[in-house]
């Protein structure tokens, strides 16, 4: 189940009501450096105006491919671990308005994940460390530690046992 806070609206529809969520201005904001920043190639900036200026939390040496596209309205809900890797296109929602509600819902994504490309993130879920999530996955529920998921919907292919260990050889970059 997502963790996510709901709100109800009366007439029309919530997305309507948008403006009394938040600011315009805030908005005008966050979509100019989100759009600015889908389509720098410095990873280093990239983090640097999700954090400065979305107040978002971005982990040491995690890399945004070209073209993410983060929750225009809500980024400060979303939380990144440090040395992971969101594909390309990838979309990261803290929010989604409905017809007689919308819902707010912090999305955290751990240390070491691995989002492919074309891939949709909904509010309030939680994405373990080690995660692998396959490329053009809806994401709707929480995804374990070290888990390998894909599809829409999402389906968990394979469950990290205890203790594994992958055997890698580190590059030593000197």
């Amino acid at each position: 189940m997502r963790r996510t806070e709901r709100f109800f609206v009366k007439g029309a529809n919530s997305l309507w009501h948008v403006y009394k969520t938040i600011p315009f201005w805030k908005v005008m904001r966050n979509f100019i450096v989100i759009q600015t920043a889908r389509y720098t190639p410095f990873l280093g900036m990239k983090n640097w105006m999700y954090s400065t200026f979305l107040g978002m939390k971005v982990g040491e040496q995690t890399s945004f491919a070209l073209m993410v596209m983060i929750d225009v309205m809500f980024p400060e809900k979303i939380s990144v671990g440090k040395n992971s890797v969101i594909g390309y296109n990838t979309t990261i929602l803290a929010h989604e308005y409905l017809i007689k509600e919308y819902r707010l819902g912090n999305v955290e994504i751990g240390d070491e994940v691995l989002i492919g490309a074309n891939t949709t993130i909904l509010p309030g879920v939680r994405i373990g460390d080690g995660a692998i999530v396959s490329a053009s996955t809806l994401v709707h529920k929480d995804v374990p530690a070290g888990a390998f998921v894909g599809g829409n919907p999402m389906q968990i292919i394979r469950l990290a046992e205890a203790g594994q260990q992958e055997d890698t050889k580190e590059i030593d970059p000197q």
